[in-house]
């Protein structure tokens, strides 16, 4: 097929579209409980779901007495509800509904129980991992939004509404933009946009889009789905123009336009190819240096001095970067000030002595950061 065409942007999203061309936990245990203020009312109660592209889920949903139907909103994750689009592209559309709270119909359905369990995993990541309640740390589970206009290849996440959109790709075969990493990539550009604020232009623009790779990686590292399991890949199951994947965290320049190590001007390049050197330190940070398999993928990353780095395992990873981007990192962040905040979140988390701290360094210095 042709490569899509990226859309524009529109000023009230936020964060890097999904990049098709070039780019883009499991659930805790589920209880019930009153969600509403009488045992009329709504209630929270457990379900499970057959979703495109996870399998069969477990689901947090909402029984509504008035219509006698189960709802796609998740009380447990900040109210967070999931709508069907029904292939338009304005306001929020219909919140989805099920006579059992067994969601395994099929059809347009598989699509929004995937949305929504993506939307539990991530809230789950940020909370039980970095102690933050949802996107934008206010405890609001925001909506996601799927079947949004006709073979629409992409997807978004909206600050306005903090709403995550999924388009249902190419109509023959229908290749829908609901997978784990896509989910957390979006919302990702969320967490960046409420705490340091990256812009999308320049090396800002690349450490922005970087992010949301590592958050995804993390994210489908942890939900420990069988459908989808963890990799240091991105978009290896979509559409990747007849490559593995769309995007190499272990080498970057494997999808033929990204960039293994920083270069002057590098931040005249797309967002998506100039976020290739962060991608390739924090693969290096978590993993290191040379050939190796992970979880059944093979990976062989190079440095540019030549010297072999010692990765410190992928938690601290995620650790360092997260607390770097929420604490140290501000709009206008580049490559060199991405470097001095990862050190400063290193040595505040485990030490300037530390095999952290030490490996943040080489682990820049591998990727031509000094």
């Amino acid at each position: 097929m042709a490569p899509p065409r990226t859309p524009r942007r529109r000023t009230r999203r936020t964060g890097a579209r999904l990049l098709l061309t070039t780019a883009v936990v499991v659930a805790s245990a589920l209880q019930g409980g009153l969600a509403g203020a009488s045992p009329a009312g709504p209630r929270a109660v457990a379900g499970v779901g057959c979703g495109t592209n996870v399998g069969r889920v477990p689901l947090d949903t909402t029984y509504n007495p008035a219509t006698g139907r189960y709802e796609l909103n998740d009380p447990k994750r900040g109210n967070h509800k999931t709508y069907d689009m029904q292939n338009g592209t304005g306001g929020s559309g219909t919140v989805v509904t099920d006579d059992d709270n067994t969601w395994c119909e099929g059809g347009r359905q598989s699509d929004a129980v995937a949305a929504h369990y993506i939307h539990a995993v991530f809230w789950d990541y940020l909370l039980e991992v970095h102690g933050r309640k949802g996107v934008r740390g206010d405890g609001k589970g925001g909506c996601s939004r799927v079947h949004y206009g006709r073979n629409y290849v992409n997807a978004f996440y909206e600050s306005a509404s903090n709403c995550v959109t999924y388009g249902d790709g190419t109509s023959n075969p229908a290749r829908p933009l609901i997978r784990i990493e896509v989910g957390a990539h979006e919302m990702a550009h969320g967490v960046t946009a409420a705490t340091a604020g990256l812009g999308f232009s320049g090396e800002p623009g690349g450490l922005n889009e970087a992010t949301s790779d590592m958050v995804a990686a993390a994210v489908e590292f942890r939900a420990a789905n069988p459908a989808d399991p963890g990799d240091y890949l991105f978009g290896e199951r979509i559409d990747a123009g007849g490559q593995t994947a769309l995007r190499y965290m272990d080498r970057p320049s494997r999808d033929g336009q990204s960039k293994d190590y920083w270069y002057a001007g590098i931040g005249q390049l797309p967002p998506a190819y100039s976020a290739g050197p962060a991608n390739h330190f924090f693969y290096l940070l978590a993993e290191g240096s040379g050939p190796k398999v992970v979880g059944g993928v093979s990976y062989d990353s190079p440095t540019y001095d030549g010297k072999p780095v010692t990765g410190v395992g992928r938690a601290a990873a995620e650790r360092i970067w997260f607390r770097a981007l929420t604490l140290y990192m501000t709009s206008t962040s580049a490559y060199r000030s991405a470097r001095t905040a990862t050190l400063a979140a290193a040595a505040a988390l485990y030490g300037t002595d530390s095999a952290e701290h030490r490996a943040v360094g080489a682990a820049w210095a591998a990727v031509n950061v000094t």
